[in-house]
Parts: C-alpha cells; sequence; structure tokens
C-alpha cells in the first residue's frame, strides 16, 4: 500500500530540504527523497551545494587561504615559517569532513522535524490533483502536494563530456588529488573564479579563458575592474572576447585552440582544465511527461511569480526553475512555498537576493548596478569608499577593493549596493536589511558602526552619496 503524505518534496539541496522541513514545521506530513551519495553508498542530502558546489569550494577557498598566507604574508606580522609544505590529500580530506558534517546536520534535521526520509531517484508515475504518486526505488508514494527541488547540473561544452580527470566540471576541480602546473578555466563566472583561486594560491599557473567581452557582466563595472585589476595582479591570466575551438585530451594533459579578440590563433597547454560555462536545470529522471509538467526550451520547470507549475498541485523551486541558480533564493522559495500549501502567504523578493563571488578579495552585490540604472534612465547618486582608508581593513593587511553605494537622486533610497574586498560576503547582509526596509543612504549614514570595524566602510560609503566621508 503506498505511503501518504501531504507533502513530498523531490530534492535535498537547500531549496528541498528547507522546504521539507518547514512544511513540516506548519503540522504537513511530509516526506523528502533524495539519491546524493556518499562515498561509502549512503544518503549524502544537502544537493550541490553541499556535495560538489558552495560549501566544499569554501572550505577549499579557507585552506588554500591559509596556505598563501604563511608562504606570503606571515612575515609582513613578524611570523616566521620555516619548511613550509603542502598535503593535497588531507586538504581534500578536510574538505570531505566538513561535507559529511553537513549531510549529517540535514539528515538529524529531519529527524528532529519528523520529516520521512527517502534515499533514492523520485520519479513521478502519475495521479491526479490531490493524489500525485512518485516512486522511489521500490516503492510509491502519494501526496496532496509536490515540490520538485531537483536542483541543476553543470553544463559541458558541446562535443567535450566531462571525464572528472583532464576535463573537469565543478565536482572534479574540487577533488584534484595534486596541485596542477598548468590549469585552464573555461568561463570566468562564479565558479570558474573560486575554484581558479583555490589552485593559483596553491601554486598553479591559471589561464582563465572567457567568451564575453567583459569581465563579470552581471557586476556593476566599477567593480568588476578592481576586481580584475586585484586577480590579475595575484597571478590570474584573464583573456576575454575568446572563441575556443578544438579541445584534445592526452596523457599530457589538455590541449585547447582558442582564438583572442583580436582573432589571432592560440594554444593553451594545461594539466587540467576546468569548464564552468554555467549550469542546467536538472530534470533527469524526474518523468516530468507522467504527470504533464511542462518545461521550457532550457529544461526548467515553467513556474508563475509564487513557484506553481502548469500543474495544480506541483510545485518547483530553485536551480530547476526560472532565476538565479543561488542556493539562499532556493532556501527562500522552499520556505515561501512550504507556507503557500499551508494556506499563510509565502513571500519572497527577488530584487533583494545577494550575490556573492568568495574569491580574494571577495564580491558582494545586492540591488541594482550603475549601468543597469543608467540603461533605465533613473537619476541616481553615487559614493565609494575605500578599504585603503579603513583601519581594520589596514591592521588586516588586507585593502584591496571598495564599498559603493547607489541611491535615487531625489530620494535617496539605496538602489544597490556593490562590495569588493575583505568580508565583503558579510558586510552585504546590512544592505540587504536596508534596502528591505527601504532605507536611505542617510539612514546608513546616521547610524554608529563600531570602530574599528570593516562594516564603518559602508557608513563612509553612504556618507560618500552626499559627498562627506570623514576619513577619505
Amino acid at each position: 500500500m503506498s505511503q501518504q503524505f501531504d507533502v513530498i518534496v523531490i530534492g535535498a539541496g537547500p531549496g528541498g530540504y528547507i522546504a521539507a522541513i518547514r512544511a513540516a514545521q506548519l503540522g504537513l506530513k511530509t516526506a523528502c527523497i533524495d539519491e546524493w551519495k556518499n562515498a561509502t553508498g549512503g544518503p549524502a542530502p544537502g544537493g550541490t551545494c553541499t556535495n560538489v558546489g558552495c560549501i566544499p569550494s569554501k572550505a577549499l577557498l579557507q585552506s588554500s587561504e591559509h596556505y598563501e598566507h604563511a608562504a606570503k604574508h606571515f612575515g609582513d606580522h613578524g611570523i616566521g615559517v620555516k619548511g613550509l609544505s603542502l598535503d593535497v590529500a588531507k586538504m581534500i580530506g578536510r574538505k570531505d569532513d566538513v561535507v559529511k558534517q553537513n549531510n549529517d546536520g540535514i539528515l538529524y534535521l529531519f529527524k528532529k522535524n519528523k520529516v520521512t526520509f527517502f534515499h533514492g531517484t523520485g520519479s513521478f508515475v502519475g495521479g491526479t490533483a490531490d493524489a500525485w504518486q512518485v516512486q522511489v526505488g521500490e516503492q510509491v508514494l502519494t501526496g496532496k502536494q509536490v515540490v520538485v527541488a531537483t536542483g541543476s547540473s553543470a553544463r559541458a561544452l558541446p562535443g567535450v563530456p566531462f571525464d572528472e580527470d583532464k576535463v573537469l566540471s565543478n565536482d572534479g576541480a574540487l577533488r584534484i588529488g595534486a596541485v596542477p602546473k598548468k590549469l585552464g578555466l573555461i568561463g570566468a563566472g562564479v565558479i570558474g573564479l573560486e575554484m581558479g583561486s583555490v589552485w593559483r594560491r596553491l601554486g598553479a599557473e591559471v589561464t582563465v579563458l572567457e567568451g564575453l567581452p567583459t569581465f563579470l557582466g552581471a557586476v556593476d563595472e566599477q567593480i568588476a575592474r578592481e576586481a580584475q585589476k586585484a586577480f590579475v595582479k595575484q597571478g590570474l591570466k584573464i583573456e576575454l572576447g575568446v572563441k575556443v575551438g578544438e579541445i584534445k585530451t592526452s596523457r599530457k594533459g589538455v590541449s585547447v585552440a582558442w582564438t583572442n579578440a583580436k582573432g589571432e590563433a592560440q594554444t593553451l597547454e594545461v594539466d587540467k582544465l576546468i569548464v564552468s560555462i554555467g549550469r542546467v536545470p536538472n530534470t533527469a529522471g524526474l518523468n516530468p511527461e507522467a504527470v504533464g509538467l511542462k518545461l521550457d526550451e532550457r529544461g526548467a520547470i515553467l513556474v508563475d511569480a509564487d513557484c506553481r507549475s502548469s500543474v495544480p498541485g506541483i510545485w518547483a523551486v530553485g536551480d530547476v526553475v526560472r532565476g538565479p541558480m543561488l542556493a539562499h533564493k532556493a532556501e527562500e522559495e522552499g520556505v515561501a512555498v512550504a507556507e503557500r500549501i499551508a494556506g499563510q502567504h509565502g513571500h519572497v523578493d527577488f530584487n533583494l537576493i545577494p550575490w556573492v563571488i568568495y574569491t580574494s578579495p571577495e564580491i558582494a552585490w545586492v540591488g541594482q548596478t550603475e549601468q543597469q540604472l543608467k540603461a533605465a534612465g533613473r537619476a541616481y547618486k553615487a559614493g565609494t569608499f575605500p578599504f585603503l582608508a579603513n583601519g581594520r581593513a589596514r591592521a588586516l593587511g588586507d585593502t584591496t577593493g571598495m564599498v559603493k553605494f547607489l541611491a535615487d537622486a531625489k530620494t535617496d533610497e539605496i538602489l544597490g549596493v556593490h562590495i569588493v574586498g575583505p568580508m565583503a560576503s558579510e558586510l552585504i547582509a546590512e544592505a540587504c536589511v536596508a534596502m528591505a526596509f527601504r532605507a536611505s543612504a542617510e539612514d546608513i549614514a546616521r547610524i554608529c558602526h563600531a570602530h574599528p570595524s570593516l562594516s564603518e566602510s559602508t557608513k563612509e560609503a553612504a556618507l560618500a552619496v552626499d559627498k562627506r566621508t570623514l576619513n577619505f
């Protein structure tokens, strides 16, 4: 006999496991299905984010940052290091431990919140409104409501599949067993820059090939220029406006034929090649045809603004639907859907979703960029403050970058905040809160910020909107 649930969630990534927990908190009998496996074949909930994305990449970024500090910067603090060595296997092992802690944490949260977990692939087998059937293994579950949260997969270059040995996705890039002498990156996006930063810090010679003529086109142009300057200074070789041609793998490595922005033919010889050209919605094995679930031309599930699909009682969230492929966006959608199912009024403001690139310097932003405001013809004021003039940044020894505020020219409402520099990922939260309450730049400028702190740069940038910074 089929097990009956109020809500079945397919996928236990950030959108799925959060949706399941919130639904259970609201008194709904909830099941969550996930197919990720750990090294021993056991369950590994958390999706791409926990297993081969956000969490492991940050673990390696932290390890590689420690190594670079010891190798290049400890001397500035009067700390001498002799016989510095690198154990890549141990570094990867620590990363794996961090991932497992997060996997186990999600399983604990399921148990705590009385979510029934099923390990396997969830596939639609049919049903009608209020009675959808989802198969997992030999079992068929019946749910009144189903939330699809199956995430996304790395996009491969046409004709160049990932072998995770020489040609790597984000998965393989997190499992490189030794520092490659030469590393190639196709795509200067978030994943590419973060992985490039890890292996560059550990000693690899890294070359980035980007098809677009501009660097980080989604980022505010002034911030992107500052970031590019910092990355080049660190040793990243960044080529823009390139056309990638034939890619050949051999026992020695990978050969990439490419043409630069001037139309000149080039060849890049590397030991490993990371391909980071975006991600595609993951619906493999879902069998959406069984319930008439409509997909768009990218393979994403079509949903409305509230994450309702074309089929009554079936919802979808996260990377498998429209919008930015960000873990925290998926989480917010997951909570909102669970609350809507329970008769509440879930809400997600897509204009206030922060973006972060965890390189060094970090890049973070929320709201509109200067180029977007210009394109819209909106009158605005801008204010910037460099970390070079911040006392805490000087003490840290990391003064790269700035904070930038954009505010409406008449009302002074904050329209966008953009940061490149130390701890940008943490500093951006203040901007999110301020913008959620439609604060003005003057509001931030009038709030007392602790001294010395990096957050003082946020206050100073807000002051700069009115051309009255105090420390620059």
